[in-house]
């Protein structure tokens, strides 16, 4: 059997960087800088350039400015007007020196500026320090996207589709930003609110997917996905899988302690599972589920204010009110396709019509 080494070959060695310069003396040096710890490839113009990251994109370009035809300028603008390229990090290396011109390449989206003739040793420092950059960045972005979609997998179980954990975590971010918090705070639980009902991916789909009420043995076990929940995020040191193990073991909490699955009151139910609460209601209550249709915007007001201080924080439920403009922005911006704004079609279940439907039955 032959190894497919020409699958792996990104995957093998150092890092690709692009050098781009018209002068093939100003090459050869930036060879001789960083050929030992780079796999390089080169480009004797701006097109030229476009069309190597075209075939292999690069994991940082080393571009000049001043070159016939196609200038640095309209190289690194073209790359950030493709989503394709946009996210690959530019330093220019370039004979203008003035103070404007480094100005303009970072407003064009470069990461870097240096002035020739080169130092060596700057040179590979601040390569260096851009693609640890690069990598931190793009495993913080992965891990959240990771996350998101963790928590769209459990909305799949419940037979939620669409946009529901999108919605209902900018709903929290919202509520807290209107409460006050902390720009990370907000950040993070924007992040983490979508694995609340992760644990669901544990309960049986015979219960979950029940089109009647749940017997009480059945109440039993469906009340067990916050723990189960809890268990699969685990006790990772991280802020953001902290966060997001609180808000699963605590999200169906009531503020009056009747909740579960600990009859946690009050504040002693963290403020990050009091938002998500409020949120995660708001947004079953304004969309359709396969049991019922959407409620009008006054109605699931209405329900919210009826039950401040019995199931929510009464502060959370003010927060969502004074924001409620902007709630129902973030709603439009990410309605469901099968969720249109047109009359709903009728609950599949009598018992579960709109005037029967309170929050435990639509959390």
């Amino acid at each position: 059997m032959t190894p497919p080494f020409e699958a792996w070959a990104e995957w093998l060695g150092p890092p690709r960087l692009l050098l781009v310069d018209d002068e093939p003396v100003n090459l050869q040096l930036l060879r001789r800088v960083l050929a030992d710890d780079y796999r390089l490839s080169f480009a004797r113009s701006g097109a030229e350039a476009l069309q190597r990251v075209r075939e292999a994109p690069p994991r940082l370009i080393v571009l000049d400015i001043m070159m016939p035809g196609m200038s640095g300028h309209d190289v690194i603008r073209a790359l950030k007007a493709d989503p394709a390229t946009a996210h690959i990090p530019v330093l220019f290396c370039t004979a203008l020196g003035a103070e404007e011109d480094e100005t303009l390449g970072l407003e064009l989206g470069a990461v870097d500026y240096i002035t020739k003739p080169i130092s060596p040793p700057v040179l590979r420092a601040r390569i260096r320090t851009h693609l640890a950059l690069v990598q931190s960045s793009e495993v913080e972005r992965t891990r959240l996207e990771i996350i998101r979609r963790l928590g769209r997998a459990a909305e799949f179980k419940d037979n939620e589709t669409g946009h529901h954990v999108i919605r209902m975590s900018h709903y929290s971010r919202l509520i807290a930003e209107q409460l006050g918090a902390p720009p990370g705070f907000c950040d993070t639980l924007l992040h983490a609110a979508p694995m609340h009902d992760i644990g669901k991916i544990g309960t049986p789909d015979a219960i979950l997917l029940k089109p009647g009420k749940l017997d009480a043995a059945e109440w039993a076990v469906m009340r067990q996905h916050p723990q189960i929940g809890a268990d699969i995020i685990g006790d990772d040191p991280s802020p953001l899988l902290r966060m997001a193990r609180t808000i699963a073991l605590q999200h169906h909490e009531k503020w009056d302690g009747s909740g579960y699955p600990h009859g946690l009151a009050g504040e002693a139910i963290s403020v990050e599972a009091r938002i998500v609460a409020v949120a995660d209601v708001f947004d079953a209550l304004t969309s359709q589920r396969p049991y019922k249709p959407a409620w009008p915007l006054d109605k699931a007001l209405e329900l919210l204010r009826a039950e401040s201080g019995r199931h929510f924080w009464p502060d959370a439920v003010q927060a969502l009110l004074a924001r409620i403009d902007d709630a129902w922005a973030i709603r439009q911006q990410w309605l469901d396709t099968a969720t249109p704004d047109a009359p709903p079609a009728q609950p599949a279940h009598p018992a579960q019509s709109p005037s029967a439907v309170t929050p435990a039955s639509v959390a």
